[in-house]
């Protein structure tokens, strides 16, 4: 007999789906993955370095602090001071994390009571949702659309009856759409917040992937009482598969999810952190060379949507391409398993990150140029 909590919850649907596409690709199938923004460019060269030479440490293979090594904290708080202006304490104010998805999870146990309320984007990135639900809270889902850039609609959040909302999470650039959040949107949901006695989250990984200003929710902030911030290495530096993530936030903030975290995990492996020391400190040219790459595969992308006969916004950002089906093709879920399994092409429907998701499909840029002219082949074909 399991627990409740997975009566509200079902399996990842990229868990489910990509077990899918190792069937046929196992079948000999030549699938074209375009669902998942699982990078495929390697991290900076110095990266690989540091892990190696870090195993000759005395400790390398030893437990290691639930806060991460002293050098770690220090790179990501210069990392930030660096590319967002942003000044945090590395001792108390910034939380290294195994990927930021756990971190997602920390603050829910952290923060949340069953029956609290979450504000959740809709669409947005499904984690959200479940976490929420695992440890029994309710997420309520503040809608976005084009019609308002898939920026918050301010109206809306003020008609809502905030006495039990504990939380609420945002994400810019945005996930699946790409939208980023002007200056006055992220001011404004400071303030709205703050005014509400909400802790505001904001899931920031994106930050660096086809932006020209990267943003922080902290910036210019003395007060960080009600804010956090999740950042991750996997998109910015290519290191999805190892785990590292970051919490940043006020010193009681921190310290609250951290008493969650050491009872949950014993600490980062010893090389991944001197890995991640190397990452951090990569000049700007890295950006420039991997978002070279991502404008190359964009450019394809769009012929690929623009000859299914999808709509999109070529002014949004991150590694992913959020496109509108044509109206007759209004079921994104048929749609995609259609074009999986008859032309071994897979996207992510949109309607996995919400209700507002209906009609849309999500391309990934984690795909080589040459995949993405076989897929248009494909399509013509």
């Amino acid at each position: 007999m399991t627990a409740r909590r997975l009566e509200s919850v079902q399996e990842y649907y990229f868990s489910k789906k990509l077990r899918e596409v190792r069937g046929m690709v196992a079948a000999g199938k030549p699938v074209i993955n375009m669902g998942i923004g699982s990078p495929d460019l390697p991290p900076p060269e110095e990266v690989v370095k540091a892990l190696v030479e870090s195993m000759a440490h005395p400790t390398a293979h030893k437990y290691q602090s639930y806060q991460g090594i002293p050098a770690l904290r220090e790179a990501m708080a210069d990392f930030y001071k660096r590319s967002y202006g942003v000044t945090l304490n590395p001792e108390n104010e910034i939380l290294p994390l195994l990927g930021s998805k756990e971190g997602i999870m920390h603050i829910s146990m952290a923060f949340l009571n069953p029956g609290d309320k979450v504000l959740v984007p809709n669409p947005g990135y499904p984690t959200y949702t479940s976490v929420s639900r695992l440890v029994e809270a309710d997420p309520v889902f503040y809608n976005l659309d084009a019609d308002h850039g898939w920026q918050p609609n301010f109206a809306e959040l003020n008609q809502l009856d905030c006495s039990n909302i504990r939380l609420m999470w945002v994400n810019y650039p945005h996930m699946p759409t790409g939208a980023s959040a002007s200056d006055d949107t992220l001011s404004k949901l400071v303030a709205w917040a703050k005014q509400n006695d909400i802790i505001l989250v904001n899931d920031n990984p994106y930050s660096f992937v086809l932006t020209d200003n990267p943003l922080s929710i902290l910036d210019g902030l003395e007060d960080k009482s009600h804010l956090m911030e999740l950042n991750s290495l996997s998109k910015s530096f290519n290191m999805a598969g190892w785990r590292i993530g970051m919490l940043s936030g006020s010193k009681e903030n921190i310290a609250n999810v951290l008493k969650v975290k050491s009872n949950m995990d014993s600490g980062m492996f010893y090389g991944i952190q001197h890995g991640a020391i190397a990452a951090l400190r990569q000049p700007a040219s890295w950006f420039d060379g991997i978002n070279k790459t991502y404008r190359e595969r964009r450019e394809r992308i769009w012929e690929l949507a623009e000859t299914m006969g999808c709509q999109f916004d070529k002014n949004n950002s991150g590694m992913f391409v959020w496109a509108k089906l044509p109206s007759e093709q209004n079921d994104s879920e048929a749609f995609i398993d259609q074009l999986l399994q008859e032309k071994n092409i897979f996207l992510a429907p949109g309607t996995i990150f919400g209700t507002a998701g209906a009609g849309y499909i999500r391309f990934s840029l984690c795909v080589p140029v040459e995949q993405i002219n076989e897929a248009i082949i494909r399509w013509k074909g």
